[in-house]
């Protein structure tokens, strides 16, 4: 989830697209928004350690765009394949 988040933070299309799930991964990523990201709050994790296959990371992201401060909060799905975690949806 942070590596995610500061691939977010660099516009690093390639890395976010390689870490997430083939079935849910979109074409391309659209960064035109261009939120100014300040800060990364993981509340929770379940599972994830190891030996698992499926996780979860509950966090809150906050930013500023256009001088504003806001924040997203999200429980990210997760699952590992071949020994790599993808990032596959929000999770509700």
């Amino acid at each position: 989830m942070r590596s995610r988040y500061s691939a977010y933070v660099l516009k690093n299309a390639d890395y976010l697209l390689k870490t997430w799930h083939p079935e849910t991964r979109p074409a391309h990523l659209d960064f035109s928004d261009n939120p100014a990201w300040l800060r990364l709050k993981i509340l929770e994790t379940l599972a994830g350690q190891a030996e698992a296959v499926l996780g979860s990371v509950h966090f809150i992201a906050f930013y500023k765009i256009n001088g504003q401060a806001q924040k997203m909060e999200e429980n990210s799905s997760f699952e590992k394949m071949n020994g790599q975690w993808f990032y596959v949806q929000a999770a509700s």
